[in-house]
């Protein structure tokens, strides 16, 4: 099947020398298989880490940078020698590709999130192959996304991908560690990331990359939320490898599911948005929204936490503070607190008697 959205995702390792330095010849690996699938119909998408790897040798660090501003710098360096060689390989093979750099608030603020959509909708649209990393020089946070498993399945989401193929430098997921244990089993299939397997995996990771085998599966857990089929393993030398993986021929581990996509709306909504406040709902309500998927109304609100004004997020906790979901309000704080336990003819009625005086 042509035409599917693909995003690939390279870590580090994948990416690097020994030394930190970054493989023209590894780099050169990806492209040939990305190319093929985009001769092949498809619309592929990388989510490319190596950055921080590629830079820090020029800035004259011993070792891979632990502090922010060290990484912020090193990711500043190398970011530009990572992108020329896409650029240079891919031209190569006759395509050109684009730069994307994202980080966490441009998914959770929505007019920011639909900007990211706009734009890797036209780049595809026009034959262009994005090149995302996380725009980790600016980042005010701690760098670290997973070594990017997270970026590339909150990027899967946003593209309503058919695909997510986690490069890995163990092929696939087994049932512990097999560097450690060596009667670990392979795990060809699974249907949902469990607790219990998480709880087996380890955030172990490569003396150049930051993700382990449990980021990858967390990442996992997310996509496969949003609709998306996940693949998990290490690249193989033959051009038509990526088109083996979605053929379902692979060696590595498929994650699969059946969910079909949530709108965008609904997917922001749940997985992207920031909080900004939590109303506590009674019995009565809390069977509505659960049962029969009604609207939640003011009469079945109990208490208000939080500052918000219309428009926001927030979450709905039942009387025991059990999070029951979130959605979009419809009131401020300060309007709800007022209205909560109101009929909606008596909210009707106090409105308009608060307008006449």
């Amino acid at each position: 099947m042509s035409n599917q959205t693909i995003i690939i995702k390279i870590g580090s390792s994948s990416l690097t020398k020994q030394s930190g330095e970054v493989s023209v010849d590894k780099l050169r690996q990806v492209v040939k298989h990305v190319s093929f699938l985009k001769r092949m119909g498809h619309k592929p998408v990388i989510v490319s880490s190596g950055a921080i790897a590629c830079g820090f040798r020029l800035l004259k660090l011993s070792g891979r940078p632990q502090s922010i501003r060290e990484k912020q710098a090193a990711a500043a360096v190398g970011q530009g020698i990572l992108i020329q060689h896409y650029r240079e390989l891919f031209q190569e093979s006759g395509l050109e590709m684009a730069q994307v750099l994202l980080n966490r608030s441009d998914f959770s603020h929505r007019k920011r999130y639909m900007n990211a959509l706009n734009t890797l909708e036209l780049l595809l649209e026009r034959d262009f192959i994005p090149v995302i990393n996380e725009n980790d020089s600016i980042a005010v946070e701690e760098i670290r996304w997973g070594d990017n498993d997270f970026l590339a399945a909150q990027v899967a989401g946003l593209l309503q991908a058919e695909w997510l193929v986690l490069v890995t430098s163990a092929d696939g997921v087994y049932t512990r560690d097999p560097a450690l244990h060596p009667e670990a089993e392979a795990i060809p299939y699974f249907s949902a990331v469990s607790e219990e397997l998480l709880s087996r995996m380890d955030l172990t990771h490569s003396k150049f990359g930051t993700g382990g085998m449990r980021s990858k599966l967390e990442a996992a857990s997310h996509a496969t939320g949003f609709g998306t089929n996940v693949y998990v393993g290490k690249a193989k030398p033959d051009e038509a490898w990526l088109q083996t993986v979605l053929d379902g021929e692979g060696t590595g581990t498929y994650i699969g599911t059946k969910e079909l996509p949530p709108s965008r709306k609904r997917q922001w909504i749940g997985y992207h948005s920031q909080i900004s406040g939590y109303v506590t709902i009674d019995e009565g309500a809390e069977r509505a929204l659960e049962r029969e998927h009604r609207s939640l109304l003011p009469c079945g609100v109990l208490s208000v936490d939080g500052e918000f004004v219309a428009g926001d997020v927030v979450e709905v906790v039942n009387t025991n503070g059990t999070v029951l979901g979130r959605g979009v309000v419809n009131y401020s704080s300060h309007l709800l607190d007022q209205a909560k336990g109101l009929q909606t003819q008596d909210i009707q009625a106090k409105w308009v008697g608060c307008l006449q005086r």
